[in-house]
């Protein structure tokens, strides 16, 4: 399926490109969240993580930690959110496997909320859901 990724892949649409090796291609995400906003895919158009080959996907986060430490020295952020949303249900927007490295500073109105759960949940339910992953491994 071709994507805007694979667009610019292909140099078929411009990007800021900041990395680029055999495997992986990282740009300014073109709606910078916060300054210095980049995002980092695979060549292969892999749909998203569960798509994903395992040693591709740690060729994905070698790239990412490597470009991570860069956006830190480049911007001096004040946190880093690494983050990707994988289907639709969690934000994905284009279906090609990618990673965000958002620079966070105090006042950059960016806001990923996770509900805690901890009071409603019991102990029975954290054993059944960690012994459900366990056996999906």
């Amino acid at each position: 399926m071709q994507t805007v990724f694979s667009k610019i892949i292909a140099r078929e649409v411009p990007a800021h490109i900041v990395y680029e090796d055999d495997d992986v291609i990282a740009f300014l995400d073109i709606i910078q969240a916060t300054k210095g906003h980049t995002l980092v895919c695979l060549k292969e158009p892999f749909v998203d993580m569960m798509d994903t080959p395992d040693e591709k996907a740690a060729r994905l986060f070698k790239v990412v930690n490597r470009l991570t430490k860069a956006v830190d020295q480049a911007f001096k952020p004040e946190g880093i959110t690494v983050i990707s949303n994988n289907r639709a249900g969690a934000g994905q927007t284009v279906f090609h496997v990618h990673i965000h490295i958002i620079p966070r500073y105090e006042t950059d109105g960016v806001t990923i909320k996770v509900k805690n759960h901890v009071h409603e949940t019991d102990p029975d339910a954290y054993h059944k859901r960690a012994e459900a992953i366990r056996k999906a491994l």
